[in-house]
Formats: C-alpha cells, structure tokens, sequence
C-alpha cells in the first residue's frame, strides 16, 4: 500500500471535495468491480458527514452502488487525466475489461470491503442514504462518508497544499468533450480565519 494514505478525520472529510473536483466513483457487488467519473459530486452536510453524487441510470457502477449500498468517491490527478477521461467514456456492459484497458489499479482498505482506485490524491469511503425519489427522478445520490483518506503530499492538516505539491497532484475540473482545468493558484482573503 502507499505510504503516503493518511486518515483524514471525518469532520475535514468534507474539504476533500469542497474543492469542486471531477471525481472517480468505483464501487463492488458480487464480485463485480467497476469505476466511473462523476463531474457532479458535492459535499452535503458536517455531522455526520454526507456528500452528493450524480449516477445517471445507465452506468454500470450506478448498478454496482443500488445493490451494495456503497461507493468509493476519490479524487483524481492530472497525471490521471487520461484514466478519468477513459473511466468516464467506456462501459462495462460492453466491455467487460474497461479497467485493465483503462489502466486502472485498484487496492483494498482494511474494514471496507470497497475498489480504492490507485493514484488518486483522496478516497472517501461512503454508505448510501437511500433517497428513492431523489435517485430515481434527478439520478441524485446521497452517501454518508464512513471512512476518509488522502495523500499527505497534497492533503495534510486539515488542508490541500496544491501550490506546494507537484503540478502532477492537482485535482481535474471538467468542462465538456473531454476539455478539464487544473486547480489553479492558492488565493487567502486578507483577515480570512486559519481553520
């Protein structure tokens, strides 16, 4: 296992998407495992923490997620650009070595029986609030985060150190047909509260 994973504690899970990131959902059911990329991912609420994430009923991992109740969001790396791009735009029912063919490598956390995809700068670990209504109608999932990690060469203290980590750590910010952003610089309010 990489020995940079830290634990993040459940109160700063949150920050590990506050941020706005493109994220990579995997999930397992019956020995299936499958990944995606979700653009629309938000966190929810503190106590205890939740997030969003939007599944459109025609993924895979979608399936996955309804039959386990869980899920993995992580955040990927621009040195994963392509991986999420390819994660994003094949499909398991029609091919059934998507991973491999995207190059994705999974590794396990001790207490979850979950995918953690390699490479990514932080992985929250989450159970599934069921909300039919809302996952049928809008494709809108809620998920409590049970577990959190992040790399502490981006993510430490409490905070993400993109201006001081390698450019290759940055989060992805996607736009449309394959076009994504980098996190920019770092920017402090003047008077604004260390926290």
């Amino acid at each position: 296992m990489n020995p940079h994973i830290a634990p993040v504690a459940l109160e700063k899970a949150f920050r590990l998407i506050n941020h706005g990131p493109t994220v990579l959902v995997s999930a397992r059911h019956g020995g299936v495992d499958n990944v995606m990329a979700a653009a629309w991912a938000c966190a929810l609420d503190y106590a205890p923490p939740k997030l969003t994430v939007v599944l459109d009923k025609a993924a895979r991992t979608r399936e996955l997620v309804e039959r386990s109740g869980q899920l993995v969001v992580q955040v990927p790396t621009v040195a994963q650009l392509d991986l999420t791009y390819q994660v994003g735009h094949r499909s398991l029912a029609e091919q059934p070595d998507k991973l491999a063919r995207c190059g994705v490598e999974l590794f396990g956390l001790d207490g979850h029986d979950l995918p953690f995809v390699a490479g990514c700068s932080a992985w929250l670990a989450c159970c599934v609030v069921p909300e039919p209504h809302n996952q049928e109608r809008y494709d809108l999932f809620i998920a409590e985060i049970v577990g959190a990690w992040a790399d502490a060469r981006v993510f430490r203290d409490g905070h993400w150190h993109f201006e001081t980590a390698d450019p290759a750590w940055r989060s992805l910010h996607y736009v449309a047909g394959g076009h994504f952003y980098a996190i920019g610089e770092a920017q402090d309010a003047g008077g604004a509260p260390a926290g």
